[in-house]
């Protein structure tokens, strides 16, 4: 009898951290969701070009592409040496239309800010300068204005929606990755 009063119990307690995950991962959807469109009009399409080259995307499509797998070095250093050749304009205008179905133009216009601030650039610097592992590296940390900064309202959402949307983002870098690739 008591084996299986373990067991019931083992059941239980595996189980109860399943059901508080799900209502945290419902808001992130419906962040997501509210901002998605089929077709994003031109002022949309800018305010997320803007966000890309403030955020350096051209850098984050060199770890995509380093973290892609590759046949041999050769066919790694070709793949390199394309994407040095593509213009930094020329990825963030490629990847704005895709992402800006994703993330709405308030988002954008204020993660431009975020990523320009000098905080922004900290994390930026950390973020694409840091060596390879397996957990992210802490974000650097931010004086009592760059604290006062981060708890603004909209930058708080801002955040949550690129967050939702870092997915997709990784996706159309990847897409547009091979694209390069092909030419």
């Amino acid at each position: 009898m008591k084996p299986i009063y373990a067991l019931t119990m083992a059941a239980l307690l595996a189980g109860a951290p399943l059901t508080q995950a799900a209502p945290a991962a419902a808001p992130a959807a419906t962040v997501a969701a509210s901002t998605t469109v089929a077709t994003p009009d031109a002022a949309r399409v800018q305010a997320v070009q803007a966000m890309l080259e403030a955020m350096q995307s051209e850098k984050m499509m060199r770890s995509v592409a380093g973290a892609s797998r590759y046949v041999n070095d050769q066919q790694r250093d070709s793949v390199f040496a394309k994407l040095d050749k593509v213009p930094p304009q020329e990825i963030y205008k490629r990847l704005a239309l895709p992402v800006a179905r994703v993330i709405g133009v308030e988002a954008a216009n204020e993660l431009t800010t975020f990523y320009a601030s000098d905080y922004g650039k900290r994390l930026l610097q950390q973020t694409y300068n840091s060596r390879a592992s397996m957990f992210p590296p802490e974000p650097p940390v931010p004086n009592a204005a760059e604290k006062k900064m981060l708890k603004k309202p909209a930058l708080v959402q801002a955040r949550k929606e690129l967050a939702a949307a870092d997915a997709t983002i990784r996706h159309e870098a990847f897409a547009l990755l091979q694209a390069i690739i092909k030419k």
